[in-house]
């Protein structure tokens, strides 16, 4: 289960971190 959490916890990262940089590179 821990290790499913943190799996979890890097891709909901990982995509804020992505979304982030597209609107930076956007703007």
């Amino acid at each position: 289960m821990f290790t499913k959490v943190l799996i979890a916890n890097r891709g909901e990262i990982a995509c804020r971190i992505i979304r982030t940089l597209d609107r930076l590179g956007i703007a």
